[in-house]
Parts: C-alpha cells; structure tokens; sequence
C-alpha cells in the first residue's frame, strides 16, 4: 500500500487541477489585475475576488508561497513547543485555506478547524482543494467580516496570514485583541517587508501586552533589539515555481523564495530558541558568519570556524530561520 503523498505535493496538484480549461493566457491576466488591486486601498468588506476563475488563478498563483511562508513559523513554534498539539484551530482571513493546510502538516490527525473570511468565491474554491486531504474534509468554511466587529469562539490555535495588511489600524488591533482572547495560540504571518514587519511588531506588542510568551522567531518576549527604521525580520521559505508563476513573472527558475515576517505566541510556557538566524549565513573558506538574535535580548555577529569542529559542521548547514546552536 502506497503512503499518502505529503500535504506540500497534495496541494499542488490540487492547485493544478483549478487551471485545468481555463486558458493560460486568461489565469495569467487575472492574477496581474489581482495583484494590481490588492497592492492598493481596497475595502475589506468589497471582494476583490469576485467569481470562481479570480479565485482559481489567484489560489494558483499565491496559495503555494503562502503554505510554505505559514509552514515555516508553525514549524519554528512547534520547536519551542514540543509536545503540544492544536485540538482546535481558527483562521482569520483565510481564503482558500492555505493556513489549514499548513497546520495539518505540521501537526497530524484531524482537529475541528474554521476558517472565516469574506469572500465567499474563495470559501467554496477552499472547499474544494480541501476534498484532496482527508484530514481536511470536515473544515468549517464561514463567511465573515476580518474586523473591528469579529468575534472568535475560543480555540487552541488561531492563524492570522497576509490579513493585517489588508485592514486599517483599528482593525488590524481589534483583530489581534480578538485572537489573543480566543486563543491559547497565536501565530502571524506577513510579508516580509519593512512595513509588513511593522505590523507584526505592532501585534507581537498587543500579544504580549495580553500576557503571552514569544515563541518564535525571537528568543524573547523583550522589546525587539532593531532600532526602528534601521533594519526588519524577515525569513525567507522556498517555494516551487508553476508554470503560471513563470508565466506572471517572467524567468526559467524552477522555485522562489518567499519573504515573510512572523510572530508565534502562546499563553502558556514556551522554549523558544537559544538564538536564531535571522541573515542568511555567509559561508567564507574555513569560517561561516552567523548573524544571530539572541536572548539578552541583542543582535550578535558569530564566526564559527573549523577549530570549533562539528559545530562549523552545523553551521556550514545551518539556514536563514534556524534556531542556534543546534539542539544535541
């Protein structure tokens, strides 16, 4: 008997499934136009998503980046968790659901799950994708308002992803504020952008604010050691490029690499890492730089050279995200 494909390679030939009789040419206009409008001031509470070819063309093209984006912080905050299991999950603003699926990767099993948005078009289409995992046939797709009026039922685990750039202020911390009464775990996702960082310190502020602890990335539930307008955290999670990716973008490269910024927090004890990577290693010969974010809390250059033995070993390997040093 044949093991179940993993969940990553479920969702891509699902996704590819939405493309099939829909000309190439007609995906590729939608998602340009999608892009165009979400890169300017467009209501909540007016969908930009309008039919199922949107959607489809748009779950296609997007859906793959932000599973791996969301995967990767649920990854870093089930290392600082170990032994805990959601036995609930809510996702705010989820559309087509990619959250879902990143939560049923990382944690096995099925668990009672909703996930809430405005735009209908997008709820059904996520249903459909969702009948490609059993784990995810029972998932409650509800339509709903992303702000100041939402109200969550209590759940284990809440998933707010590329949302908080859509909302206005207000919205953005009665969203936060509503996650952090329901949940006993919060995670948050947005782009890895100097104003997507912003936000996700201004909720990390709010979370924490509300008495919970930092899991990931930081090392710490302290202020965050960059000097506003100096820097930004961000990661970067690499993604396997479709052909409508390449069509939109343009390039021969068979993956991207996704940038985000995140937040993962709980209400109650975490581990979080020693330090993280928070640069991509530079790799010189006999030596490899690490820029870390340490516990102090501070920003810290390491240099770990072949003297230091298997630990230039692991740092020859280490990624950009990873916790450091290495677990033994």
């Amino acid at each position: 008997m044949n093991a179940p494909a993993p969940p990553a390679e479920t969702l891509r030939a699902a996704l590819a499934g939405l493309l099939d009789g829909l000309p190439p040419r007609q995906a590729a206009q939608a998602v340009e136009r999608l892009i165009a409008n979400y890169r300017g001031a467009t209501p909540t509470d007016a969908p930009i998503l309008r039919d199922r070819a949107d959607v489809a063309a748009y779950a296609a093209y997007r859906m793959p980046a932000t599973f791996e984006a969301v995967r990767s912080a649920l990854e870093a905050f089930a290392d600082a968790v170990p032994g805990w299991v959601p036995g609930s999950h809510t996702d705010v603003g989820g559309g087509t659901g990619a959250a879902a699926w990143a939560v049923s990767a990382t944690w096995g099993g099925k668990r009672p799950v909703t996930v809430l948005d405005w735009a209908e078009p997008a709820l059904a289409l996520g249903r459909e994708i969702a009948a490609a995992d059993p784990a995810l046939w029972d998932v409650r797709w509800q339509r709903s308002r992303i702000g100041a009026a939402l109200t969550l039922e209590s759940t284990d685990l809440v998933t707010v992803s590329y949302v908080l750039n859509e909302l206005t202020a207000p919205d953005r911390t009665a969203l936060v504020d509503a996650a952090a009464t329901a949940a006993q775990a919060v995670v948050i996702v947005e782009p890895g952008t100097p104003d997507g960082y912003a936000r996700v310190i201004e909720a990390r502020d709010r979370l924490v604010g509300a008495g919970f602890h930092v899991a990931a990335p930081c090392p710490h539930s302290a202020a965050c050691p960059i000097a506003p307008g100096t820097d930004w955290c961000h990661f970067s999670a690499r993604v396997s490029r479709s052909s409508l990716h390449r069509q939109v973008k343009g390039g021969s490269l068979p993956y991207e690499d996704e940038k985000f910024s995140y937040v993962a927090a709980a209400r109650f004890p975490v581990t979080p890492a020693p330090s993280r990577v928070v640069r991509r290693p530079q790799i010189r010969k006999g030596q490899v730089l690490l820029d870390l974010c340490e516990t102090e809390p501070s920003l810290h250059r390491t240099t770990v050279t072949k003297r230091h033995g298997d630990l230039y070993k692991a740092a020859r390997d280490a990624d950009w995200g990873d916790s450091w040093p290495p677990a033994p």
